[in-house]
């Protein structure tokens, strides 16, 4: 009896190989479904979209992490105003009385401890920022969220501990007889400028950092140089005067970001610190350097969002 002869199997699909196109149908089986590559990178809208809504988880974890910061010391939150004003000590006895750049300053000791005060909020959220990726990567490779949470969370947790020791320099400056006035109100949008920088640079930061570690150790050294040409300790106006520098010098120690925001926030709390002394143009140099901090960071963050945390 003649056998019959089962038909042969179908030959399985192969996968496509990583790296390749999907087969078509595939993709529009995907698509009709509303199903999207897993890790892929949202679009630019749709990524701030999701930062909005994170806004609450934002917020939470910036307080959680200052809270968490000075946990195991006895002194506890006191560091957050302590830091500032023990470095504010030591330039006042090295810069201001062994070198003398307190000669010719009004109104000194609100002069610097207002420098050091917003530096060091520049300079910490810049070093948080550039370990916000690499330190967190627990975080990063277990939950899925917008990456640019962590820096910015980082950023608004350094402006929280500044706008702490903004109370401790009100102190101040009513100790040292400035009085308040409606030059004072100037603070609000001085600082919203500088955030908006200081989280730009953050990001962009952090995107380097991910990459480079070791590019945190070498931070301070580079956030100390920019602290010394950033008038913290001296007026720069003063130490331009009777100078014959080339032109493009005296720019860049003018629009040096750093210390217009610090021009900023003397002009609007010390009644000595005048117009005068302030570059031209103050205001369109804040406000330029935190549109293109804050947008080219946001961007330059968001191009390798969906390679963080991986490899």
């Amino acid at each position: 009896m003649p056998q019959t002869l089962a038909p042969p199997a179908p030959t399985p699909t192969q996968a496509p190989a990583p790296g390749t196109a999907p087969d078509p149908e595939l993709r529009a089986l995907a698509e009709r479904h509303g199903l999207t590559v897993s890790g892929a990178r949202p679009s630019l809208s749709e990524y701030t979209r999701q930062l909005w809504h994170r806004r609450h988880f934002i917020t939470s974890f910036a307080s959680a992490k200052l809270t968490a910061q000075y946990t195991t010391a006895k002194l506890g939150q006191l560091w957050q105003v302590l830091t500032p004003l023990l470095n504010a000590a030591v330039y006042y006895l090295i810069f201001g009385v062994l070198i003398g750049t307190r000669k010719g300053v009004p109104d000194y000791v609100p002069f610097l401890v207002t420098g050091v005060f917003v530096f060091t909020f520049l300079q910490n959220s810049v070093l948080t920022g550039t370990r916000a990726i690499s330190g967190s990567l627990g975080l990063v490779r277990a939950l899925h969220f917008p990456r640019a949470s962590l820096p910015i969370s980082f950023c608004l947790m350094q402006l929280q501990q500044l706008l702490y020791s903004m109370g401790v320099l009100v102190v101040i400056l009513l100790c040292f007889g400035q009085v308040p006035t409606w030059s004072w109100l100037l603070v609000i949008p001085a600082l919203t400028l500088q955030f908006i920088f200081n989280t730009g640079l953050a990001m962009a930061m952090a995107r380097l950092g991910s990459k480079t570690p070791d590019l945190a150790q070498l931070m301070p050294f580079i956030m100390r140089t920019w602290m010394y040409a950033s008038g913290v300790m001296f007026s720069i106006s003063l130490i331009l005067q009777g100078k014959h520098l080339p032109q493009f010098v005296v720019v860049l120690l003018n629009g040096n970001p750093a210390a217009v925001y610090i021009d900023l926030m003397r002009f609007a709390l010390i009644d000595s610190f005048t117009h005068k002394q302030l570059p031209p143009h103050v205001w369109a140099f804040a406000a330029g350097w935190a549109v293109l901090a804050g947008v080219l960071g946001f961007v330059y963050f968001w191009k390798a969002e969906e390679r963080y945390g991986r490899g």
